[in-house]
């Protein structure tokens, strides 16, 4: 069981936080290569998030409304989805964590991985405490904070020994 890599996107799709903690795991892509990916999750992301099934209000009945001209067929949509949250291939998994202000935690694993949410939520704990905390961090700016380095690669150390 392995964790691979993390990738932290802020709300407005920029790469922050890129890191690989297995070199023999995943493909070695360059910095550009990790804008693109980041980019490239922000935009699929908010896609899947308005994918969303349209149901009828009433169940099989739909509402009509003589004092609107053409809503003859009004439906209720479900509350927004979380968007694309999982990918998994032969190879990996992708783990997405959107944050309430938007950031998005990618974390790379192996696919027998256990408790991904589990791990994935305490990166996230991390981040709050030893980057948000930071008085000289600046919000949605590259995450530059050598304690949040050290508690985070010495956590997934701990999981990729067991």
């Amino acid at each position: 069981m392995t964790v691979f890599a993390l990738i932290i996107i802020n709300k407005a799709g920029g790469l922050i936080y890129n890191r690989t903690f297995h070199e023999g795991g995943l493909n070695k892509i360059s910095t550009n290569d990790y804008l693109v990916l980041a980019g490239t999750f922000h935009g699929v992301h908010a896609i899947t998030t308005r994918l969303n099934p349209v149901k009828n209000a009433g169940g099989d009945r739909t509402s009509t409304s003589p004092s609107v001209p053409g809503a003859a067929n009004i439906v209720n949509r479900p509350e927004p989805s979380s968007g694309l949250e999982v990918l998994e291939s032969e190879n990996f998994r992708l783990q997405c964590f959107n944050t309430m202000t938007g950031t998005k935690f990618l974390l790379f694993t192996d696919t027998t991985q256990a408790n991904v949410d589990v791990t994935i939520r305490r990166v996230y704990e991390m981040y709050a405490d030893y980057v948000m905390k930071n008085p000289f961090y600046q919000l949605e700016m590259p995450v530059r904070c050598d304690m949040f380095d050290r508690k985070l690669l010495s956590y997934i150390r701990e999981i990729n020994n067991r």
